[in-house]
């Protein structure tokens, strides 16, 4: 585990970051690289250990079947990234490589309407040179006999950089080379911020304690708790903490084809976990949100949406033996669920870093370089992420993508 201070070394920096987790980290390193970026960056991170954010919960993939283009280029980033992570991390050969275990993602639509949104969203793959497929019932009953398909009208399918890689470990070294890099890190948790008189800037963030920190930019990186930090500075975000199940479950029969990342009209997920193990995911009926604390499962989500919807997708899941479980949580955009980042439009130096809803992991390499940019130099220099901005919350205006879990 790592171990932080809990007293800051100064009593300013131009940066602070209020989370430490994948997407604090991410931006983290991405600024302490960033070419003429001499700044000061101070991490605050209130669990440490890292025991119960998002990133510690995750089930760590990635794919390439989005339909809006810009979530399909923070995906394409990721999986460049990851092609020789040693040398994106400056050459270190301290560095481990990474590899995606490619055993893709398969979409099934069970209605015409699901069907049209396949459609259109391999558009956009197609055009962005993923080399998804739509695929009849015929031709996925053919490559994978062990599903029942008698309700699915159409699939669509991809395993060129889709698959489970090694968040954690990605998420490890962001941290650590960010920590050699100069950025610090301190064990606590933001309280407060100071804003100005006028309403227009944080001027000091304060910490449990009593600490008192002066900065130049604030950046709201709190995964489940952004709205919370969002609240301090007078700003309203519909970012919730949404609690998502895993189960590990070994069957009676095991298939006899690798399962892609199968998701299910029901909205149940799964996937191959290892050799003879799988995955599921899911969530209750009634999505509420959630004490970002909670992470008691429930058993009759298991029973009475998951288990029932696997075994009626897959006949083979009908005899299973959960061996491990866990919960999360999602900071969920309830508004059109995809990323909030970028400044405020009032508050001009309070960033948001929020509201990835699942979607996290794998976009953290490009969102946390196109907010160094923006932050470094005031502008994007690689992808232009102005879509993700919170003006189009204010607008009313939701970012187009169909294509989510």
């Amino acid at each position: 585990m790592p171990q932080f201070p809990n007293d800051p070394q100064r009593d300013s920096y131009d940066v602070v970051i209020v989370g430490g987790a994948m997407m604090g980290s991410a931006l983290a390193w991405n600024l302490a690289v960033a070419p003429d970026f001499d700044g000061s960056v101070l991490v605050v991170e209130r669990d440490p250990g890292f025991a119960s954010c998002s990133t510690a919960h995750t089930n760590s993939c990635i794919r390439q079947q989005f339909a809006n283009a810009l979530n399909i280029r923070l995906s394409q980033h990721t999986a460049e990234v990851l092609r020789d992570f040693p040398a994106y991390m400056g050459g270190d050969a301290r560095v481990p490589h990474q590899q995606i275990h490619a055993f893709g993602y398969l979409y099934l639509a069970g209605d015409q309407s699901g069907a049209t949104r396949l459609r259109r969203a391999h558009a956009a793959q197609r055009d962005c040179g993923v080399p998804a497929r739509l695929m009849t019932p015929d031709e996925i009953a053919a490559a994978y006999p062990f599903y029942a398909l008698d309700d699915i009208v159409l699939g669509s399918h991809n395993t060129r950089d889709e698959g489970y890689w090694d968040g954690g470990g990605v998420f490890e070294w962001f941290r650590r080379k960010a920590r050699e890099q100069g950025v610090e890190y301190v064990a606590g948790e933001v309280t407060g911020l100071e804003v100005s008189r006028a309403g227009t800037a944080v001027e000091a963030v304060r910490l449990a304690g009593g600490g008192r920190i002066a900065c130049g930019t604030v950046v709201n990186a709190a995964g489940p708790r952004a709205a919370r930090v969002a609240a301090m500075a007078g700003r309203a975000i519909p970012v919730e903490p949404r609690k998502r199940f895993s189960w590990v479950f070994k069957a009676e029969r095991t298939l006899p084809a690798t399962l892609p990342l199968t998701v299910d009209p029901s909205g149940v997920h799964v996937r191959q976990d290892g050799p003879d193990t799988y995955l599921a995911g899911g969530h209750t009926a009634e999505d509420l949100p959630a004490d970002p604390d909670d992470f008691a499962m429930d058993s009759d989500v298991w029973m009475d949406v998951v288990w029932p919807a696997l075994a009626a997708r897959i006949p083979a899941f009908e005899a299973i033996r959960v061996i491990n479980e866990w919960a999360g949580h999602y900071a969920f955009n309830a508004f059109d669920h995809n990323a909030i980042l970028g400044p405020d439009p009032e508050v001009g130096n309070f960033f948001y870093m929020n509201g990835f809803s699942g979607h996290g992991l794998q976009q953290a390499p490009g969102m946390g370089r196109g907010l160094a940019e923006l932050i470094a130099f005031g502008g994007y220099r690689t992808l232009d992420l102005r879509p993700f901005h919170i003006d189009r919350i204010l607008r009313g205006e939701r970012f187009d993508e169909s294509v989510v879990i």
